[in-house]
């Protein structure tokens, strides 16, 4: 079948699409029925049926003679460590994990927050929860104390699972401290902590409430798979709210478990035995479903990657790991590549390993720019899938199914929308745009499995971060436009949509043109205030390794680059050139923090900024153009 007819069985059955997908999955019960709306528009899939995700995630695999295959290869190039875990390994291990939780009294319900770096220990954690039916929640390791405060006492959880450090390049980043701290500050407190103990750094016990990794384990019995129902929570994931109160996103087990295993070969194109690799971390949404759920639930080989896309050692690292462990689908961020392509242009790099195993490229997590495609499609020679999703989905609104149908592909658009995902573009009034204009992109509900049906102890505030601008639609907070194939593209978050003298402009489609200029590494756009406009666009360049130009010439040819492509009706007249751009861990830029800067507002912190020293510098650069005015 192609795309168009799969698309069109959902909607047409979108009951019989999804049970039909459910036969993939072993059920200790089986669900009655798909969807459950009686309390629209808060909807839950597969609600009635009895399930664990543990077992379809290990043990099935093993039972059906899997056992040898691996489950995890863990690879730090900033250790100099490789691992690799068998199904078989993993499911003792789990087991172990599990039974030793359980016997301090974890139980179906409990939450657990887990605070750790990207080593293989982070997955068993996530499973053992799962196990047990015990609602775990990935705090990024690493985080400040506060935030981590402001999440113990949101999930309030029994127990917290954390290493003693996590390794950057050049530097030891020393955990336990901070989760002293947080448990300090936090008003609840959990029972105990277990703390894997990293040789670089052994951290100092709080005798009575902490345990060793592997001393906590030592003798416990192994525990088996708890059922749990359709709609029991599997996680607890928290997203950056406006309010500067974290959201915490829902995960429901049998939906992520149906979704999650439909998109391995439909989206991405592998099969049971093949090694895929999500190049993220289990702190964030990439890492929830692709690092550890999807790629086991569907019996694939895993890749637990701890190190960066450049300088540990080279912007070879993601070739050799590609090289070395057979990746066949492969999915990281577009930051990630605008990284390596800035150290290494031409590429060097990647001729010098045998990539020959590589079949696609997935890119998410921010806009992934023309620019950035056509250099990776030359380099690689495979397709470059760039696909849109949120942590509230879980899994791709947007896509280029290739297991499926490998479609044609369009730059700047993460090409079509999924089966379960019914994309609108609504104007201010909530009415339909026609092909080609830009408007906020919106969801027709109900959304799919695997999606989140609502927030942790904040229904009324799902309702209201999601629903309540548009009823019948969830608000996906993105802005963009469908063209005559309906092709998706996402141009901006509607925050980022910029009002100059009465015309709606999008700061990605002027990122696009700025990205085209050969001199240009990576670029954001932000809308300053302007008394005259409304607001004016000024741009951030970061240039190529080894440009050696001045400065004011490449501004003057990027101001006059989006005259040409856009037209004077941008007012783009401003630009600064920086060394780098401020982002969160996850490689989003932090355009909103930028904004604020140079408006004079006052901003918290992001609590998921990569390095906050770099505002000082985004400071400097709008100081050096005036801003902020007054």
């Amino acid at each position: 079948m192609a795309y168009k007819d799969v698309y069109e069985a959902w909607k047409a059955d979108p009951e019989g699409f999804w049970m039909e997908a459910a036969q993939a999955i072993d059920w200790i019960e089986p669900p009655s029925k798909a969807l459950f709306d009686e309390n629209a528009p808060i909807y839950e899939w597969f609600a009635d049926a009895k399930v664990n995700t543990c077992w379809n995630a290990v043990d099935r695999h093993v039972e059906a003679g899997r056992g040898p295959q691996y489950a995890i290869i863990y690879d730090s190039p900033i250790t100099g460590r490789t691992h690799k875990i068998t199904y078989s390994e993993l499911r003792n291990r789990v087991a172990t994990l599990a039974g030793a939780l359980r016997a301090k009294g974890v139980e179906k319900g409990d939450r657990v927050i887990i605070y750790m770096p990207m080593v293989p220990e982070a997955l068993e954690a996530m499973l053992a929860c799962a196990r047990l039916g015990a609602i775990h929640s990935v705090v990024f390791g690493g985080f400040a104390s506060n935030e981590l405060a402001v999440r113990i006492d949101d999930a309030k959880p029994k127990a917290i699972l954390a290493a003693s450090c996590g390794i950057e390049p050049g530097r030891i980043v020393h955990y336990k401290p901070l989760l002293d701290e947080a448990i300090e500050m936090a008003e609840h407190k959990p029972e105990f902590c277990v703390i894997l103990q990293r040789e670089q750094e052994v951290a100092k016990l709080v005798e009575g409430r902490d345990y060793g990794w592997h001393s906590f384990q030592y003798g416990a019995t192994p525990a088996e798979c708890v059922p749990v129902e359709g709609n029991h929570p599997s996680y607890i994931l928290y997203t950056s709210g406006t309010t500067g109160q974290p959201k915490g996103v829902i995960r429901q087990t049998a939906g992520q478990l149906v979704a999650l295993n439909w998109t391995m070969k439909n989206i991405y194109n592998v099969d049971p035995g093949d090694v895929f690799w999500a190049a993220s971390d289990v702190g964030w949404v990439v890492g929830h479903s692709y690092i550890c759920y999807g790629p086991l639930i569907h019996g694939n080989t895993t890749i637990v990657f701890e190190g960066k896309p450049v300088g540990t050692p080279d912007a070879g690292t993601f070739w050799r790991v590609i090289s070395e462990h057979k990746v066949k689908s492969f999915f990281t961020a577009p930051t990630a590549f605008r990284a390596i392509k800035r150290e290494d242009p031409k590429g060097e790099f990647v001729r010098k390993y045998d990539l020959s195993c590589l079949k696609a490229l997935f890119l998410a997590g921010e806009r992934a720019d023309p620019d950035t495609i056509t250099w990776a499609q030359e380099q690689l020679g495979v397709p470059v899938v760039d696909h849109w999703w949120q942590t509230e989905t879980g899994w791709a609104i947007a896509a280029n199914p290739l297991g499926i149908e490998e479609l044609p592909t369009k730059l700047g658009s993460p090409s079509v929308p999924m089966p379960g995902y019914d994309v609108r573009i609504l104007d201010e009034g909530g009415h339909e745009l026609p092909a080609g204009q830009l408007g906020a992109i919106a969801i027709k509900l109900p959304l799919p499995p695997g999606t989140l049906p609502s927030l942790w102890n904040a229904e009324e505030r799902y309702r209201k971060s999601y629903l309540e601008h548009f009823p019948g639609y969830y608000e996906t907070g993105d802005a963009g436009y469908k063209d005559e194939d309906g092709y998706l593209y996402i141009m901006a978050r509607t925050d980022d949509v910029i009002n100059v003298a009465g015309h709606r402009l999008s700061t990605g489609a002027m990122e696009e043109v700025l990205a085209s200029h050969p001199d240009v590494a990576e670029c954001a756009v932000i809308g300053v205030s302007d008394d005259l406009k409304g607001q004016l666009p000024v741009g951030f360049l970061c240039l190529n390794a080894g440009t050696n130009r001045p400065a004011e010439e490449i501004v003057a040819e990027v101001v006059k680059l989006v005259r040409e492509k856009i037209g004077p009706v941008a007012a783009f007249k401003q630009a600064v050139v920086v060394d780098r751009l401020p982002k969160t861990r996850s490689g989003k830029i932090l355009r909103g923090t930028m904004v604020k800067i140079a408006d004079g507002q006052d901003f918290k912190m992001p609590a998921t900024i990569d390095d906050p020293a770099i505002l000082d510098e985004i400071r400097e650069a709008l100081k050096s153009l005036g801003y902020p005015k007054s």
